[in-house]
């Protein structure tokens, strides 16, 4: 039997995901290279959907297939994560807006909060043009997002 690294775990629409800090995540000082906390957030936004049931190799075996793209994302740094920690990834997808969905994530050490990131992904076909979710996928994330 192979275990299954965690995918972390949903408690009402937010997500939860542990990430530790390693040795290699951070710069000579022992702090979190800024550029790795946009690799803990895409963690949770995939395992969000993972979670949700919508898979990226499902999507891309599509007819057509389609993938996700990061339109913007505005991220604030607010305290410095260091080796050892034990943080949580928090994510909501808020709002699906034509091609575009709208994403807010949160770390946390503890309870206090580490950065933020409002996010903008858009559907895109395989040669990057933005096309609709199918219906299925709206589907899938209704139970998450915010009531309209």
């Amino acid at each position: 039997m192979h275990d299954q690294p965690s995918a972390g775990r949903f408690d009402g629409r937010t997500h939860f995901l542990p990430v530790r800090i390693y040795y290699e995540d951070t710069d000579m000082s022992g702090i979190v290279y800024h550029a790795n906390y946009m690799r803990y957030f895409e963690r949770g936004r995939s395992d969000f959907l993972r979670l949700a049931g919508i898979h990226h190799t499902q999507l891309l075996e599509r007819d057509p297939p389609l993938a996700f793209a990061i339109t913007g994302m505005d991220i604030k740094f607010k305290k410095a994560a260091r080796i050892d920690d034990c943080l949580i990834v928090q994510t909501h997808y808020d709002a699906i807006k034509g091609v575009r969905l709208i994403i807010q994530q949160s770390i946390f050490r503890g309870e206090e909060v580490i950065a933020t990131a409002a996010v903008e992904a858009v559907t895109i076909d395989l040669q990057g043009r933005p096309k609709r979710p199918f219906k299925e996928l709206e589907a899938q994330l209704a139970p998450y997002l915010l009531p309209l």
